[in-house]
C-alpha cells in the first residue's frame, strides 16, 4: 500500500466526471487501500474520492462518524430533509463554506468484495456522502457554497 499525492485546487482531475468501475478486482482493491492509507496520513480528513488522487474512477473511502467504508460506484438513490452544513475539503485546504445538503441520504454501492450495499447516512454522514459522490461527478463543495467562512 502507498500514500498517493492529493490533487489541489486548479487540478483538472477535480472537475472531471469519474468512470464507472466495471470489475472489482485486486487492482481496484489496491487503489482503495492506497486511498484509505492516504486519508489516514492527511490531517482532518474524513473521506477521499478517487479523482482527488488523480484516478478517474468511481471510488470513495470514508473513515468518519464511526463508519469505515470503501465504496465502488456509489450512487445517491434517495434523500430527504434539509440541513445547513459547514464544509471543507482536503483538495482545498483552508477553504470553508456553508452549504445546504439533505439531512438524510440513501446510497447504493458495492464494497471492495463486489457485494452490493445500501447505506443510510443522516446529518454529518449525509453531508459526507453528498460531498464525496459529487466529487465523482466533477463537482466540488465550492459549487454548493451559500456563504464563505473564516475558520
Amino acid at each position: 500500500m502507498a500514500i498517493r499525492q492529493i490533487r489541489y485546487d486548479g487540478d483538472p482531475a477535480l472537475t472531471k466526471k469519474c468512470r464507472k468501475v466495471e470489475v472489482i478486482d485486486d487492482r481496484i482493491r489496491l487503489i482503495l487501500d492506497d486511498m484509505m492509507d492516504t486519508l489516514h496520513q492527511t490531517e482532518n480528513g474524513a473521506a477521499l474520492a478517487a479523482n482527488q488522487i488523480g484516478i478517474l474512477r468511481r471510488l470513495v473511502v470514508i473513515d468518519y462518524c464511526d463508519h469505515y467504508l470503501k465504496l465502488v460506484n456509489p450512487l445517491i438513490v434517495g434523500y430527504s430533509g434539509e440541513q445547513e452544513c459547514v464544509e471543507g475539503c482536503l483538495s482545498f485546504p483552508g477553504h470553508y463554506v456553508k452549504t445546504i445538503r439533505p439531512q438524510r441520504v440513501t446510497v447504493q454501492a458495492f464494497n471492495e468484495n463486489g457485494e452490493e450495499v445500501l447505506l443510510i447516512g443522516e446529518d454529518e454522514m449525509a453531508k459526507c456522502f453528498c460531498h464525496e459522490i459529487e466529487h465523482l461527478d466533477g463537482l466540488i463543495f465550492l459549487d454548493r457554497a451559500i456563504e464563505e467562512l473564516e475558520l
